[in-house]
């Protein structure tokens, strides 16, 4: 499944591109067929492997996880965003989102969040999306603010300290 936005193309990552992911760039760059950064996510291949290990337990899965922007102009692989699983119960999704430094400040977050938040409210079953950010302003609480969210709560959390909780509500 691809997501289209004007600048990007967001593909999702199935076993076999997260598979790919995992080996390294030059697997991936074939995968994607598209140019991967030597340094691409600041996610950690940890949490590759975690969305792997899920999609492999349950087909549900699929299509709830990882998304890998393509910026479309220079078909380059520029950060990485997507779901972390499928709809609750409650029909709530959480996302997240990164971009690579050199294409920061161009709106492109946005675009991707924005993408990913169209993708999800199509599911009929998603009624609410939900983010979570450091606890202070930051480029990821802008994001989500241009994008509809609102703060609804705080977490003490014991590794990254404040954490605040954001929630967008289908309309």
């Amino acid at each position: 499944m691809i997501i289209e936005t004007e600048n990007l193309r967001l593909i999702s990552c199935d076993l076999e591109i997260l598979e790919a992911a995992i080996q390294g760039n030059e697997m991936l760059s074939k995968k994607i067929q598209s140019i991967v950064p030597e340094y691409w996510t600041e996610f950690g291949l940890g949490a590759f492997q975690y969305s792997l290990e899920r999609l492999k337990e349950s087909e549900e899965e699929r299509n709830w996880w990882g998304y890998f922007p393509i910026h479309k102009l220079d078909n380059r692989l520029i950060g990485s965003g997507g779901y972390k699983g499928k709809p609750t119960h409650d029909g709530v999704v959480e996302l997240g989102y990164e971009i690579i430094p050199d294409y920061r400040n161009r709106g492109l977050a946005t675009e991707m969040t924005n993408g990913l938040i169209e993708n999800a409210f199509k599911d009929s079953r998603v009624k609410s999306i939900i983010a979570h950010t450091l606890g202070q302003k930051n480029p990821s609480v802008s994001v989500l603010m241009k994008c509809g969210f609102k703060k609804v709560g705080e977490i003490d959390d014991p590794e990254d300290g404040l954490i605040w909780r954001w929630e967008l509500t289908k309309k």
